[in-house]
């Protein structure tokens, strides 16, 4: 993590929410669990467990990148997630502003990540001693400077689509960590969870999700 902890304060928007999950759009900005440390305690499951103190971690988001995420309101619902992101059977869709042309408009990455144990926290392309890591992509609009584009990860590794970003040579414009250089031109990093689609832990029916991208 990098400078000083001030999140938003802003409402948290709640997209969804029955008795079994609760569906929101995490802001930018603001740790999903709690970090080291009492400065680091606000965050968004302490948030909301205000007006759902039943409420249980399923995933997280970066505290830099904003959108979509479930969490359960059940152990029962807390375990079938679980194991629906296990076997990868929830699918994720991220929009982003990356830096550059990104050619070809659509294709995939498929390089392995693991812990840049010096640099923590960061990530790394690691051949040999990296967990397997796949995302599609497909661009949207371009410019001459940059690109946005649709990121569909196929596997839920830590800063995924950062370092995928990063290795394509178009890191994502505002990244504190992979982009510092860009981090001083943009309000926040440009990664949106844009939308979730899973089956319901109540009799297993699709359901998706979905918070318009901020930028």
């Amino acid at each position: 993590m990098t400078g000083s902890y001030d999140p938003p304060q802003e409402e948290i928007p709640v997209l969804h929410a029955d008795h079994e999950i609760l569906v929101v759009d995490k802001p930018a900005g603001l740790l999903s669990v709690p970090g080291k440390g009492p400065e680091l305690s606000d965050c968004l499951i302490e948030r909301l467990k205000v007006a759902f103190p039943e409420v249980l971690l399923v995933h997280r988001l970066d505290r830099d990148t904003s959108g979509v995420m479930v969490f359960a309101l059940t152990p029962h619902a807390q375990r079938h997630l679980g194991l629906q992101f296990e076997k990868r059977q929830m699918k994720k869709t991220y929009v982003a502003r990356v830096a550059g042309r990104l050619d070809p408009p659509r294709g995939s990455v498929d390089l392995p990540i693991a812990v840049d144990w010096p640099n923590r926290p960061l990530q790394k392309v690691d051949h040999l001693e990296g967990r397997s890591a796949i995302t599609d992509w497909k661009v949207q609009r371009q410019g001459d400077d940059e690109t946005r584009v649709r990121l569909y990860p196929q596997t839920g590794r830590s800063h995924q689509l950062r370092v995928h970003c990063l290795a394509l040579g178009h890191p994502i414009l505002g990244d504190p960590l992979y982009a510092p250089e860009t981090a001083g031109e943009y309000s926040r990093m440009m990664l949106h969870a844009e939308e979730l689609r899973l089956r319901h832990p109540n009799g297993g029916a699709g359901v998706k999700f979905r918070a318009k991208p901020p930028f």
